[in-house]
């Protein structure tokens, strides 16, 4: 007998998982529901104002730097909602760049908003990361990239170590908004991180037991902006400084 890895999930399903998800965070908030004017589809996203806007709001002159940080953030953004219904859920949620609408925000996540979702139940927890990749990666994250090389030159290697630090980042919130959860973010975070684009881009280490934390083998440009220093994931770190960080970072998650 062929064991069939997914089924259909109703729309209902998915919502309520969407909805469960976006109480973790704003990065992983997704409406769901009809699309008011002012709302746009990710496909007609500005990328050349969006970069031109990150570089007034972070005082840099260097269209590279602002270009880098708008990719991680919006990274930030795709990865979270589908990532935290994998996770919570068993869900594979059809999220296409048409589906998906934004609207302007005067600061913190980009707002998203879809009409009507649709989505898979997995079975198996060992059959999420290929196709979570196939959804962030080469249908939302890979167009973006290419929009954003079209405008300024940037090295690929940079958005995709960006990309993987963004996943990194999405898994540490679910282990600490949803501890029970940290052992299953954690190992699809991993799988992820050896597919495609993002092999060889870092590793998602645990100084801790449920306490994930990504080492980068390139740099974000951050420590570029005034004001700015370097990430806590930054290949420029040394590791005795790197362990310091985590260990306060460790301290100050028991204590909250």
């Amino acid at each position: 007998m062929v064991v069939v890895p997914y089924g259909p999930a109703s729309s209902p399903t998915v919502a309520g998982a969407i909805a469960d998800v976006s109480t973790i965070g704003g990065y992983f908030e997704l409406g769901i529901g009809p699309i008011e004017p002012g709302w746009r589809p990710l496909t007609d996203l500005p990328v050349g104002q969006r970069i031109d806007d990150a570089a007034a709001r972070l005082g840099t002159g260097e269209t590279r730097v602002a270009a880098s940080i708008l990719f991680q953030g919006l990274a930030a953004r795709l990865w979270s909602p589908v990532v935290g219904v994998a996770v919570a859920h068993d869900l594979l949620v059809d999220l296409a760049p048409a589906q998906v609408h934004w609207s302007a925000a005067p600061s913190g996540p980009l707002p998203l908003r879809a009409e009507r979702l649709t989505g898979r139940r997995v079975l198996d927890a060992a059959d999420l990361a290929g196709p979570v990749y196939r959804t962030v990666v080469s249908g939302l994250l890979e167009p973006l990239a290419q929009a954003v090389q079209e405008i300024v030159r940037i090295a690929p290697g940079l958005l995709w170590g960006n990309a993987a630090s963004s996943l990194a980042g999405t898994v540490r919130a679910l282990a600490c908004e949803r501890p029970a959860l940290a052992g299953r973010a954690t190992a699809l975070g991993r799988q992820l991180l050896a597919l495609g684009v993002l092999r060889g881009s870092g590793d998602l280490v645990e100084p801790a037991p449920g306490q994930p934390f990504f080492v980068r083998r390139s740099c974000c440009l951050y420590y570029r902006i005034p004001g700015g220093g370097k990430c806590g994931d930054c290949v420029l770190i040394d590791a005795d400084t790197r362990r310091e960080q985590w260990a306060l970072t460790m301290r100050r998650s028991r204590g909250s």
